[in-house]
């Protein structure tokens, strides 16, 4: 169960050089003779905008959501506020905290981090918070891997990293547990419940549910018509128990890691069906291609010709794919634990998959 380390949570691990990638390296542009143009490398060029919108599922509940970017969420309690993931940055983390304080003014006491991946997390030191959550694997994950994550999804999603050089060190949670913490929110309010519901998107996934109002922030286990990104999952665990986990809580409402907010049990079952869906489609596909021989390029290619009719539309598809695909393979293969994920692996796996 939870053991405080520390009650001001600071960020720790000073970077010691600049984080600055070159996202234009290898992208040719389209020969004038019609050769299809190569495709830009993971969301290097997805540079576009995206519109942020702040609902109120209930009295003192919050959700942002941002077109198929990450999202975020806070609830009230009696005198504070516990907040849902952190974005990529502090300074784009403050965008959101100020959106939220046209609702409340109450301070962060709580900031609970569903995973380990730089996106969710670098921006802790925004929302100044008295105590930092995260599954006691998401702790081991950041020690193990951390830094190479950060540099990586850097150079994969850098119009997500607003102002990178407000990242003051890698975030470290202050707080670990390993399958249920329940904090009071006080009064009528009930109870926030954050449960661990087996290993998914990483092995450290963590939800926040709100039992009385029937509203779950499910992290990246489930995603709301937006792609899924499986390069540390473990595929078989989270499309058959940990989703079964996820559904037996009989949300209402569903805050997935990236799209619009499922409201309603229909839309709910929905969403979990989606994801299980992207899922057991990629396990399908791999696992043919493995037994008759055949390579990774032809599984990536298989599982590209299977989902795109249905999944190609949505967030971060061309994107998550190929990263995906490599993270099948070595399991199906045998390779329990997920290989760490660099800068230079993330561009080899690409170009090997791509070309």
């Amino acid at each position: 169960m939870a053991a405080a380390v520390g009650r001001r949570p600071f960020l720790v691990g000073a970077v010691q050089r600049s984080l600055r990638y070159d996202t234009s390296r290898p992208l040719p542009p389209a020969d004038i003779d019609g050769i299809a143009m190569a495709k830009p490398f993971a969301s290097s060029a997805d540079l576009a905008a995206k519109e942020q919108t702040l609902e109120v599922l209930a009295p003192g509940v919050y959700a942002l959501t941002a077109e198929g970017d990450p999202n975020l969420g806070a609830i009230e309690g009696g005198d504070f506020l516990v907040c849902f993931e952190a974005l990529a940055t502090p300074t784009a983390a403050k965008k959101w905290l100020t959106k939220l304080r046209q609702h409340t003014d109450k301070p962060v006491r709580y900031l609970v981090l569903s995973h380990y991946h730089a996106v969710r997390v670098l921006g802790a030191s925004a929302f100044d918070a008295e105590i930092i959550v995260a599954h006691e694997k998401t702790k081991f994950l950041i020690e193990e891997r951390g830094q190479q994550d950060w540099e990586s999804e850097l150079g994969r999603m850098p119009r997500l990293f607003d102002d990178p050089d407000s990242i003051p060190g890698l975030t470290w949670p202050t707080v670990t547990f390993n399958d249920t913490l329940a904090i009071d929110l006080g009064g009528d309010r009930g109870e926030l419940v954050l449960k661990h519901l087996g290993r998914g998107h990483t092995a450290g996934d963590i939800v926040a549910w709100l039992p009385q109002q029937k509203i779950l922030f499910a992290g990246d286990l489930v995603e709301a018509q937006a792609a899924l990104y499986t390069g540390d999952a473990f595929h078989r665990e989270w499309s058959s128990t940990t989703l079964d986990n996820v559904a037996a809580l009989g949300a209402e409402q569903l805050v997935g890691g990236r799209g619009a907010v499922a409201r309603g049990k229909q839309a709910v079952d929905a969403a979990i069906t989606q994801t299980r869906g992207f899922l057991t489609d990629m396990i399908r596909e791999v696992a043919t291609v493995q037994q008759r021989g055949g390579t990774l390029k032809e599984a990536f290619e298989a599982c590209h010709a299977a989902l795109a009719p249905k999944f190609g539309g949505w967030p971060i598809f061309e994107h998550c794919l190929p990263f995906d695909v490599s993270r099948v393979w070595d399991e199906l293969r045998g390779i329990e634990w997920p290989v760490i994920w660099t800068g230079e692996r993330d561009r080899e796996v690409w170009n090997q998959l791509q070309d």
